[in-house]
């Protein structure tokens, strides 16, 4: 009886299509049972990487190692220098706020389940299959799109920060990480497709009345190459980092002002042969807010992820060999449903040799 309650009140919120936004805008007061997560205060100081990428050409094989290094341990930094311009770093959070803060009824259009929008809005994309929802809406671009595929207040923004970051920092980054394995500047690029394809997700995390009965996003490693994430000044997200102590532990990754958040996703753990992490991080619930992110998926899109087959990269002279078997894009990314929520679950459990 109580899993049918608990499928009535998903349906009735979805029904809204207004999101957590619209909890927020009717007023309530207390977190609805939907949303109740079980605690995890786990946490620890630790600073993640800073990389300024300023002066490639003189700095280079300084660069390289401090991402060999932050891809090694932590698989994650941030990056100030990068070549984003500010400018379009808040007109692309503007827009993001802009949309969520509309009337229902202009974002209703766009309020879909079907995985076959291009874009769409929704909240929680797991809502019936995961077991607590999670405080927060995402509209999600994937590109190209078409401008009449946009709603009007990301249309101008949201085509032109993706490029940036695809074209400018997600080569430069490619690059890196290439070198960082030992690979020709081009490889990962050139010969995996790691730049093909950018998807966009644009969250929008409302202030809760009861933060500590909620995540703005659970537990999970992203199942890509790589991220790079723009977020606003409120803070909340973590990730999961070894405590020497007491096993692992939750560690805060604060906004730095021009700063962009980035973490190797699992197609490139898997890739790399465990070189590189894949960590799992969450972004907490908040009092204050709104808090605006947007998120740029590198991974390679469409019909065309059925057949690109990922391959660990084995080093010559490593006597382990492969760790993982061979498997598609499209592969990952369908076990990664079928196990996310599970926690203490990781995706490339099931590909490991």
């Amino acid at each position: 009886m109580a899993a049918d309650h608990r499928l009535l009140a998903l349906k009735a919120f979805d029904g809204t299509k207004a999101g957590v936004k619209g909890l927020i805008d009717a007023g309530v007061t207390a977190v609805p049972s939907i949303f109740y997560h079980q605690p995890d205060y786990r946490h620890r100081h630790f600073t993640v990487p800073v990389i300024d990428l300023s002066s490639m050409s003189s700095r280079r094989p300084a660069l390289v190692a401090q991402v060999k290094a932050a891809a090694e341990t932590v698989g994650f930094f941030q990056v100030v220098n990068h070549g984003v311009p500010e400018g379009a770093m808040s007109a692309m959070l503007a827009a993001v706020r802009s949309f969520n803060e509309e009337p229902v009824e202009a974002k209703a259009p766009y309020y879909t389940r079907d995985p076959g929008r291009r874009v769409r809005y929704q909240s929680n994309v797991d809502l019936f299959t995961s077991p607590a929802a999670q405080w927060r809406d995402t509209l999600f671009m994937e590109m190209p799109a078409e401008p009449q595929e946009l709603p009007a207040a990301c249309r101008g923004i949201a085509p032109e920060y993706a490029g940036l970051v695809q074209q400018r920092l997600g080569r430069t980054l490619l690059e890196l990480f290439s070198e960082a394995l030992g690979l020709r500047r081009g490889y990962l690029e050139e010969e995996q497709g790691c730049l093909d394809g950018v998807s966009v997700a644009g969250h929008y995390y409302p202030g809760c009345p009861e933060p500590h009965l909620t995540l703005g996003t659970t537990s999970h490693s992203d199942c890509n190459f790589l991220t790079v994430l723009l977020q606003d000044a409120v803070g909340g997200l973590q990730v999961l980092v070894d405590d020497d102590n007491e096993g692992r532990a939750w560690a805060d990754v604060p906004p730095a002002a021009g700063a962009l958040v980035v973490n190797v996703g699992d197609f490139l753990q898997l890739m790399s042969n465990d070189r590189f992490k894949s960590v799992e991080h969450r972004v907490v619930a908040n009092r204050v807010g709104p808090r605006v992110s947007v998120a740029c998926f590198f991974r390679t899109p469409g019909a065309a992820s059925s057949t690109r087959v990922l391959t660990p990269i084995v080093p010559n002279g490593d006597g382990d060999g492969a760790r993982y078997r061979s498997t598609t894009m499209e592969e990952l990314i369908r076990h990664h449903y079928r196990v996310k929520g599970q926690h203490g679950t990781s995706l490339l459990d099931h590909f490991r040799l």
